[in-house]
């Protein structure tokens, strides 16, 4: 077993890579792949990061790619503790307690009153030790068996117990206990306003609520105002405070001291750890709907060497959130490679579901390269090391060259950089030149990607090219048998029957048996 351990400084590591301390920097965003773009991962990736505080990490982890099983592992151990609903509450509850207490602290750079500044941080404090103790005991208490949640229970039970934690946490509820003993009076006469101590003056809130007691009558309206809670300080307060202070010397000295000696009291690893955690929570926060709705995620085998994939019960990620979200039905998909097999070749009638198939086969592969629960009820995957994508792409008027040039210049760069370890999904390549040509071009294609031992999914009106080999596996969108017409968006293994290409010719004509019959009813 890889074993995760704190470094020689009693540094946490990572919750995100088992290997060396600094691993969780995974550097700084890069654009975009157009593979993102043509499997919709960019959409994905959009929605799970949301408008987060540690939107660019998030981004940054889900376009990025596990380098072998092991670290694959490493963080499905991870999502799979947060499956336990009170484990996840109180992980989400720490991450809010630390993003308050970071909006405290960066509150500080705009205050201009210095007593302010000071009470602003304590309460950041007090908000931090506040959300470190509470998980802190909650790990303690449950049951985890990832190596990351295990090695940063040790290490948040031992900075818990540290003399610094414990010097931190009970200075803060010192000095609140003091600073909240104070009292005082103010005095406002015209432009005037007199400070002093509390010496049991009348509390004239509770004389006037007693006075007016007798007059309420059931249920009433509370007309109060409610202050907001903003860091803004005027003038007047801020000299009104400064009497105070001189009122009660010694608790202000005190609050002095407080912040000269815990200024930076956030711990390095904690705070790690924290934004580490907002991959898993968001990423859990994502699919909880799809979930609610009764669709199916996993946590798929992996494997670097074993080519024979498989899944049941998957669906198009982005597009499932879409249809959720609109409460429409979601139809999944099943698929298989044994043996030698290794390439789909989907055919069958237009929008009848071949697109989301191939984007549902790389969505899942890239899901699985990042750690992440899959959609299915069970899955078998390939570590790749590179995913290619063709798809369409609108022509540019400014080239010189043709939609056709484009598509070969486009597979050959795929191919040069491809390797047996890659994926390729290709949709519709070659779809604008005849159909003679795209028979060629589609079996010169096919048989180098077999050569090369890469997986594959190719999207084709061609059926010949669905029959090329033992590698591979003939894939079909199916019709609704008595209304041709309507597409079930169901893609199953079955031999090419002749039709894709008759049936892209009578819709580009408008010679389909629905057009027809509209065209013929009287």
């Amino acid at each position: 077993m890889h074993e995760v351990t704190m470094n020689g400084s009693g540094q946490f590591p990572s919750l995100l890579f088992a290997e060396a301390p600094g691993a969780w920097d995974v550097g700084e965003p890069d654009g975009i792949p157009s593979s993102a773009r043509d499997l919709y991962l960019d959409q994905i990736v959009t929605a799970v990061a949301g408008d987060r505080e540690e939107h660019d990490l998030i981004t940054r982890v889900m376009f990025g790619h596990l380098p072998d099983v092991a670290a694959v592992r490493y963080r499905q151990e991870v999502f799979q503790d947060l499956e336990d609903p009170a484990l996840f509450d109180a992980v989400e509850r720490f991450a809010d307690g630390m993003s308050q207490a970071r909006t405290h602290l960066r509150q500080l750079a705009r205050m201009d009153y210095r007593y302010q500044q000071e009470g602003w941080l304590l309460d950041a404090a007090a908000i931090y030790c506040a959300a470190v103790q509470s998980l802190a005991a909650h790990l303690a208490a449950a049951t985890v068996r990832s190596r990351a949640l295990l090695a940063f229970r040790e290490y948040l039970a031992s900075y818990v117990a540290s003399a610094g934690f414990t010097a931190l946490a009970g200075d803060t509820k010192a000095q609140q206990d003091t600073l909240g003993e104070v009292r005082y009076c103010t005095r406002i006469r015209g432009d005037r306003v007199d400070v002093s101590r509390y010496s049991d003056e009348a509390d004239y809130s509770a004389v006037v609520l007693k006075t007016f007691e007798r007059f309420a009558q059931g249920a009433v309206r509370d007309y109060r105002v409610h202050y907001r809670t903003w860091p803004g300080m005027n003038h007047i307060t801020a000299q009104i405070l400064d009497l105070v202070a001189r009122l009660f010397p010694a608790e202000f000295a005190g609050l002095e001291e407080y912040c000269r000696a815990h200024a930076g009291f956030i711990d390095e690893g904690v705070r790690r750890a924290e934004q580490e955690f907002q991959f898993y929570l968001a990423y859990l926060d994502y699919i909880r709907p799809l979930r609610v709705a009764g669709l199916c995620f996993c946590y798929p085998e992996v494997s670097a060497g074993s080519k024979e994939v498989l899944a049941a019960d998957t669906y198009d990620l982005a597009l499932a959130s879409k249809l959720v979200a609109g409460r429409k039905p979601v139809v999944t998909n099943d698929f298989r490679l044994e043996g030698r097999e290794r390439v789909f070749v989907v055919t069958g009638p237009n929008q009848g579901g071949k697109t989301t198939f191939a984007r549902t086969f790389g969505q899942l592969h890239h899901l699985a390269g990042t750690g992440c629960p899959v959609p299915g009820s069970a899955a078998r995957l390939f570590l790749f090391d590179r995913l290619f994508t063709h798809f369409e792409v609108v022509e540019d008027l400014a080239k010189m060259s043709g939609k056709l040039e484009d598509d070969l210049i486009r597979v050959g760069e795929i191919l040069r950089a491809a390797t047996p370890r890659s994926i390729i999904v290709l949709n519709e390549a070659f779809a604008s030149t005849t159909l003679y040509d795209a028979r060629f071009l589609g079996t010169k294609l096919l048989t180098k990607v077999m050569e090369l031992d890469a997986l594959c999914v190719y999207i084709t009106f061609v059926d010949e090219l669905a029959s090329l080999g033992d590698q591979v596996v003939s894939m079909m969108s199916t019709i609704v048998p008595e209304e041709p017409a309507t597409r079930t968006y169901k893609v199953v293994r079955k031999p090419a029957d002749g039709l894709a290409y008759a049936l892209a010719l009578a819709e580009k004509y408008d010679l389909t048996y629905a057009r027809l019959r509209d065209r013929l009813t009287p």
